[in-house]
């Protein structure tokens, strides 16, 4: 499970220090992906696997199911982690989330979210308010 807030930043070649948190669950590959909210979501192989396994489920007659299959594998890219445990971040995902050199990497329990730093302090503080008001049943049984 991947948990907590790091930043880390990014090199000149795209490139992203995992957090060392990270990397032991990440060393034999990452999926890099579009996110909701305009982030990057990470999640390891077998995580991505899984995921692809439910999508197939979707029925090809819902539109919507069709459009989000097509976001989230079309944007896509499969990742090594070198020695070093840097990853690097195909443009095409730097460019949609609005990457460049201050980042923050959370932990999203299945998946790692990478975030340009300024977009989430933003989220982050518009949504800080909403989870302490929160009055109603959000997740079934916890709140």
């Amino acid at each position: 499970m991947f948990l907590g807030t790091y930043e880390p930043r990014m090199d000149a070649k795209g490139r992203l220090i995992l957090p060392a948190r990270f990397r032991e669950q990440l060393a034999p590959g990452i999926v890099l992906t579009k996110g909701q909210e305009h982030c990057v979501y990470g999640f390891t192989s077998a995580e991505f696997e899984q995921m692809y396994e439910e999508l197939r489920q979707a029925p090809l007659s819902s539109k919507q199911a069709r459009d989000y299959v097509r976001v989230m594998l079309s944007g896509a890219s499969d990742e090594i982690p070198d020695k070093q445990g840097r990853v690097t971040i195909p443009a095409q995902l730097r460019n949609y989330a609005g990457l460049d050199r201050e980042l923050v990497v959370i932990g999203a329990g299945a998946r790692i979210e990478i975030w340009n730093k300024q977009a989430w302090e933003d989220y982050l503080s518009d949504q800080e308010d909403n989870f302490a008001s929160t009055t109603q049943e959000i997740i079934p049984g916890m709140f």
